[in-house]
């Protein structure tokens, strides 16, 4: 027969975890037709020799939700291998939403996942009210990759509550019972789940809190009860376990995850999983929960990042020192270069570091509070922040911090900051690694993504695009934990499985996630020698001018979404084969 494309002399790596083996992949009508020497003619060839080839990634915490209406590209996830994402993580979303709850929406993602109002004003099309409608509107686009979307607990309830929602009220039995029609209608619609957040640093763009944030133990378990009986459909969830405030929260919040996830019957549930400094062996007991749970025939996995849960700081990045300076307050809207000559007048720097800062969090605010807790301590915090480099490296000392530079230098660490963000034209990037870095090392990273119960995840691709770009995670991966790391490296099979057939599996699509004949050909053929990740940098795409950061990669030389190469040697092509996945 004559096959559409053939992958010609790669070393597969199948996805489920075993050894390479050598042999061509014939894909004929967007499936995996043979995996062999294939002597069959194709259309197209790719050559594979000296790459490994895998199954397309499958990235579980993406928060496409906006973008996906106006992006067909889906950068940056398309980058890095990922040919499947999950939307609708963290209880947000966009749907299903009333005329006159927009503005309300956009501000809920705009503060809580730092994706700017403003493009998601001029980006987002609304031609949706319900759950279906919005599924079928985004279906309706090209797209590179698959997308598949869980309902978010915040658009539900306020579209069931209107403005109580949003007032810490309790749902009514009513209420209650509005959402888990809204919710089963989109089930039944093909939507992937339902996902919850409950945590202090979530607010909107006012400064308020989710209106889910604080939502009864009763209504979570009612809501998670609708998947029970089902055979599809997972269960998300973000906790922090009230850290910003006092006393310890664990078991009360805990008590309150477990009752949502027994809810959900034998349908499966995840919690991301990460270590907080305020809270070092918080994460610890969280597996230990999930193993209880897993010994009691409870399928609750964790989503863990294979490094730290970090943020970029810069003059055009969403947070930076200097950002609560009186002084600096006063020309942070001017152009960046005006800005960077105003900061460059050795009167206004000194004025600039001898100014207390103000407050930034609060009401009509949609900086945390942990924000103006950073900058009060930055003497300390400044142990944390590090120039990433041109070769990004997210694993160092605290010897080579700006904090212990600054101290070798004989300055403070505000001074030293200052300057640092003044390098390459004030396009300097500063990484602090927030969560997962309490030790300045990764061996509790490790620990968290190779547990048996943990999925890797975390990616939050589309989202804080102003302070982060992680949906590199799965380049990351297969670079610093399968081949540059000193210690404690990672198979490259049991990565590959990870990154495929593990979330595949989780999400029940027994059509993709490995190479096997008669799969999806959702595939990748990468030059694993000569994978790498460049420094992010700040690109004006979103609509509107709005800006985010993206992360360039080198070493992908084909990705293919169902038989159609939506990558060729690193670079979008125009192919558009990404559709919406139902379940």
């Amino acid at each position: 027969m004559t096959i559409d494309v053939k992958i010609s002399g790669g070393l597969l790596y199948d996805g489920d975890g075993g050894e390479p083996r050598r042999a061509d992949i014939a894909v004929k009508d967007g499936r995996i037709a043979a995996i062999s020497d294939c002597p069959d003619e194709a259309d197209r060839v790719i050559d594979a020799d000296g790459a490994i080839v895998t199954p397309g990634f499958v990235d579980l915490h993406t928060h496409y939700d906006g973008q996906i209406s106006w992006d067909q590209e889906l950068k940056p996830s398309v980058n890095h291998g990922v040919t499947t994402v999950l939307m609708g993580n963290c209880g947000v979303g966009f749907a299903p939403v009333r005329p006159q709850d927009h503005d309300r929406l956009i501000r809920l993602m705009e503060g809580v996942e730092d994706i700017p109002g403003t493009a998601l004003h001029e980006g987002l099309s609304w031609n949706w009210e319900s759950f279906p409608d919005y599924m079928n509107a985004i279906d309706a686009l090209p797209h590179t990759i698959d997308f598949a979307v869980m309902v978010g607990h915040d658009p539900l309830r306020v579209y069931a509550m209107g403005e109580r929602a949003s007032a810490f009220e309790d749902a009514t039995d009513k209420d209650i019972a509005r959402m888990r029609e809204l919710l089963a209608e989109a089930l039944d619609a093909g939507a992937a789940g339902f996902s919850i957040g409950r945590t202090d640093v979530h607010r909107t763009a006012d400064g308020d809190w989710t209106p889910s944030a604080e939502a009864s133990a009763r209504e979570l378990t009612a809501l998670a009860s609708v998947l029970e009986g089902r055979d599809c459909g997972v269960l998300q969830i973000v906790n922090d376990f009230n850290l910003e405030r006092e006393g310890d929260q664990f078991d009360e919040e805990f008590a309150i995850v477990e009752s949502f996830v027994r809810a959900g019957g034998d349908r499966p549930a995840s919690i991301s999983l990460m270590q907080r400094d305020m809270a070092p062996d918080d994460w610890k007991r969280i597996l230990a929960e999930t193993e209880r749970l897993n010994a009691q025939g409870v399928d609750f996995r964790v989503q863990a990042a294979p490094r730290a849960i970090g943020v970029f700081q810069g003059l055009q990045c969403t947070f930076h020192p200097m950002m609560a300076q009186p002084s600096y307050i006063e020309i942070k809207d001017k152009p960046l270069d005006e800005r960077v000559a105003i900061m460059r007048d050795p009167a206004f720097r000194q004025k600039v570091l001898s100014e207390k800062p103000v407050k930034l969090a609060g009401e009509g605010s949609s900086v945390p509070p942990i924000a103006d807790t950073l900058i009060a301590a930055i003497e300390l915090v400044a142990n944390k922040l590090f120039r990433l480099g041109e070769q990004p490296d997210y694993e160092q000392g605290e010897d080579n911090s700006l904090g212990a530079q600054a101290r070798r230098d004989g300055v403070s660490a505000m001074e030293k900051l200052y300057d640092v963000l003044l390098e390459m034209d004030g396009r300097q990037l500063i990484y602090f690694p927030i969560y997962n870095y309490t030790e300045f090392s990764y061996d509790n990273v490790r620990a968290m993504f190779t547990h048996p119960n943990a999925l890797i995840g975390l990616s939050d691709g589309g989202a804080h695009v102003g302070t982060i770009c992680d949906a590199s995670f799965p380049t990351y991966l297969l670079t610093h934990w399968c081949r540059d790391r000193a210690e404690g490296r990672i198979d490259l099979s049991r990565a590959v499985k990870m990154l495929t057939a593990d979330p595949a599996d989780y999400l029940g699509l027994p059509d993709r996630g490995r190479l096997k004949v008669g799969l999806r050909a959702d595939i990748n053929v990468i030059d694993h020698d000569a994978l790498r990740l460049g420094a992010p940098h700040m690109v004006q795409d979103l609509p509107a001018g709005g800006q985010r950061l993206l992360q360039p990669v080198s070493g992908y030389r084909a990705t293919l979404v169902a038989g159609e190469q939506v990558i060729a040697n690193d670079e979008v092509t125009d192919a558009r084969p990404g559709r919406l996945v139902r379940f």
